[in-house]
């Protein structure tokens, strides 16, 4: 199979963990490294057997007996939250997953400090809200733009200067957010973070080499394309890398590649607020996700038709895929009406493509201003696989039927890295 990265293409909840799931149980798979995000990710996978896991931290392939997880230093590390889920994955029958655990001593961690702040801006934005998961990852990310002492991975298994900077992200919180909710203590917080390094590998970047070298490794994304930082609709996006860039970097330094495997649903959907051109509320209506309800941070799970505007946005920013797994083909097969979004209609004209640039927030925040007039022109969905192929120029090679392994369908056509035709957006 070779190395590979799996992307999600939309706004989140295509469907990345189940793919990911099946990839270590279709050949030998060494590890799965995570490379953006944090607790916040929501991967859902559901074994043959019926056992069902919401994989956060933990790599999606860690119901395959002998699969690690790595968790890169551009993840931001929850020791309380990979605890809770550690425990859920013993009562599933997985008792071995800290075991099969490394994380990376520059991972950021995420306190609850940072949880706390997320909440009370979120709550301060009233109707403005952001669509925040309310895990804290934004305040991860923006306290260690901002301090040099923010506390990472590798602090834990130094308890005095892991203490020193619990206490002065304690008193930034406090200072930051007067009216705050209340946080544990400083002393509770450090035991409880000592107790993760007790427990839990911590490794220098080199591991990852090692990791890479000893056999096939897929590197799991989390959220969406459509989320990113720098390239989704701000301010309705996440402080996080969505695309393949942290991983190829991390592939880079090992003098290793990969293929970019790029996940999408036969219809689009989106969790909580931001631009959605495609938005159906009968379709909302008809089509609830049993994994992905309504969240009080979050907001309500909206669905509509599969936007191909919007998919073919994803491959410009990205620089293309080399194959795409299509899910929900189920749904597509018993929903006749799905219909596919070919353009917009604007009031300055017909709107095939919308235009990728870099590191620009003013700029996105104009195109979010610009697709709240946006109308789809739309089509029938007809046969996904092949309207999909044909709106993407990017094959198809994996389709799925449902939600467990045995619903996983290859097409026959390989997925390997190809920086020719098949990386090239239509």
């Amino acid at each position: 199979m070779g190395h590979v990265i799996v992307v999600d293409l939309g706004y989140g909840d295509a469907g990345k963990g189940t793919v990911v799931d099946h990839l270590c149980r279709a050949s030998p798979v060494t590890a799965v490294v995570r490379f953006n995000g944090g607790a916040q990710a929501a991967h859902n996978v559901v074994t043959d057997d019926g056992r069902h896991h919401t994989f956060a931290q933990f790599g999606s392939g860690t119901f395959v007996p002998g699969v690690r997880t790595h968790l890169s230093r551009f993840m931001l590390v929850d020791p309380l939250s990979l605890a809770a889920e550690a425990d859920h994955l013993r009562r599933l029958g997985v008792g071995d997953a800290l075991d099969r655990l490394t994380v990376d001593r520059d991972a950021l961690l995420t306190t609850p400090y940072h949880r706390a702040a997320n909440r009370a801006r979120e709550r301060a934005r009233g109707a403005a809200r952001h669509g925040s998961c309310g895990m804290g990852i934004g305040e991860t990310a923006s306290y260690a733009l901002a301090h040099d002492d923010a506390p990472r991975a590798g602090d834990c298994l130094s308890p005095a200067r892991l203490r020193r900077r619990l206490t002065a992200l304690h008193d930034w919180y406090r200072d930051t957010f007067p009216s705050g909710g209340d946080v544990p203590d400083v002393d509770a917080c450090a035991e409880a973070f000592t107790a993760f390094a007790d427990r839990v590998r911590i490794v220098g970047g080199g591991h990852l080499h090692t990791l890479l070298r000893s056999g096939d490794v897929v590197f799991e994304g989390a959220q969406g394309v459509l989320l990113d930082e720098w390239h989704g609709f701000h301010p309705y996006t996440t402080w996080s890398t969505t695309t393949f860039a942290n991983a190829e970097t991390l592939l880079a330094e090992a003098g290793a590649t990969a293929a970019r495997l790029g996940v999408l649903r036969t219809y689009a959907t989106r969790h909580g607020p931001g631009p959605f051109v495609t938005e159906d509320a009968a379709l909302t209506a008809a089509l609830p996700d049993p994994h992905n309800g309504t969240g009080p941070w979050q907001g309500a799970f909206r669905v509509g038709h599969l936007d191909a505007v919007a998919l073919r946005y994803a491959l410009e920013v990205t620089d293309g895929v080399d194959g795409l797994a299509v899910t929900h083909l189920d749904v597509a097969g018993a929903r006749p009406d799905l219909r596919v979004c070919h353009a917009y209609a604007t009031p300055d004209g017909r709107l095939d493509r919308l235009p990728a640039g870099e590191g620009d927030l003013d700029r996105q925040a104009a195109l979010t201003r610009r697709l709240a007039s946006a109308r789809p022109v739309y089509a029938p969905l007809g046969r996904p696989a092949a309207t999909i192929e044909d709106a993407l120029g990017v094959p198809v090679v994996l389709t799925s039927h449902g939600p467990a392994a045995a619903d996983k369908r290859p097409t026959g056509q390989p997925l390997s890295r190809n920086p020719g035709t098949l990386r090239r957006t239509a």
